[in-house]
């Protein structure tokens, strides 16, 4: 089978296109025929192995994974003899290993029927950014109707489904980004959207129930000052340097948090079925919708990858294994 590798760290110059054995299932996975794959933030620090403190996890000197991607939707072409939700035909998404590629395994408990009226490439830009993003609302955030929230990087993959699932969720939003793409965090149901080029957000003058702070550098003082005084900031992810990447700012803050009436969580999301489940009844329900910023062919995957690394994208890239056309 086709699929996207990688034989060292490095940009997205180190990604080509080869043949490859297609996997096989073990007794718990479902081998999935990738019609579409997600590109996130994740795959990004996978290929890159950045930050290099994470690198035990990765594969010290090379990707442990020579095949990158987690997101995927396709249809299921064999199962695990554990197997007992799905079988072969089956539409379905979630998170698998390796989805840049025309076969790829994932997890019975990582995946859920395919949400009516989505096609592959929509339902593709789902998994990963919308459960992060539900459970930094829901389970870190604990947020409730009538809060005040604020999202900081609202037009990423990420924040487009956290500005959509806190107003689904009854939440006041403010949406924070550049310019060129505030028009696109006023579309999908912000309350506010804040200019971060022209205005600074954590001057003190509003304060939120709720901060969550997507892929951000903002020192924790100064997003504490635009907190109420018991407010609950939600870090999801972080930039830095190449050794630490913003890991020294999610460790700082549990510990910060033990001190200050304000809550101070780090968000370590969680691959679950369940929330797939809820976040299709969102979908269906009209409430939530994928925003899809591009998508590229498989061979064209470092440029995709380029895209979402120069901050470029509206909410979601996607790479296209097989076509919407050759997939009906």
């Amino acid at each position: 089978m086709k699929a996207i590798v990688q034989d060292v760290y490095g940009s997205a110059d180190v990604l080509r296109l080869a043949e490859v054995d297609r996997p096989a299932p073990r007794d718990d996975e479902v081998l999935v025929r990738v019609h579409a794959a997600g590109v996130d933030a994740g795959v990004w620090h996978l290929m890159t192995g950045l930050p290099r403190l994470l690198r035990p996890a990765y594969g010290l000197r090379r990707p442990r994974h020579r095949t990158p991607g987690m997101d995927l939707a396709g249809r299921v072409e064999a199962v695990g003899r554990n197997v007992t939700r799905f079988r072969p035909g089956d539409e379905v998404f979630g998170i698998g290993r390796g989805t840049f590629a025309e076969y790829a395994c994932a997890p019975e408990r990582k995946l859920a029927p395919k949400p009516a009226g989505l096609t592959f490439e929509q339902a593709a830009a789902v998994p990963a950014s919308a459960l992060t993003a539900l459970q930094a609302l829901r389970d870190r955030g604990q947020v409730r109707p009538g809060a005040k929230v604020l999202v900081i990087g609202a037009a990423g993959g990420v924040g487009t489904y956290a500005v959509q699932l806190a107003r689904a969720l009854g939440a006041e939003v403010t949406g924070v980004c550049s310019t060129g793409k505030t028009a696109l965090v006023r579309s999908i149901g912000a309350d506010h959207v804040v200019d971060y080029t022209r205005e600074d957000i954590t001057d003190g003058t509003r304060r939120y129930d709720l901060i969550l702070d997507i892929a951000g550098n903002r020192r924790l003082s100064r997003l504490r000052r635009a907190l109420t005084p018991t407010g609950t900031l939600v870090l999801v992810g972080g930039d830095g340097g190449p050794w630490l990447g913003g890991t020294d700012r999610l460790l700082r803050a549990p510990l910060l948090s033990a001190v200050v009436r304000q809550r101070l969580r780090v968000l370590v999301s969680a691959e679950r079925h369940q929330d797939l489940l809820v976040l299709t009844g969102l979908i269906e329900s009209g409430r939530v919708t994928p925003v899809v910023d591009r998508t590229y062919p498989l061979e064209e995957t470092p440029e995709a990858i380029r895209r979402l690394a120069d901050r470029r994208a509206l909410g979601k890239v996607v790479v296209t294994v097989v076509s919407s056309r050759a997939s009906t």
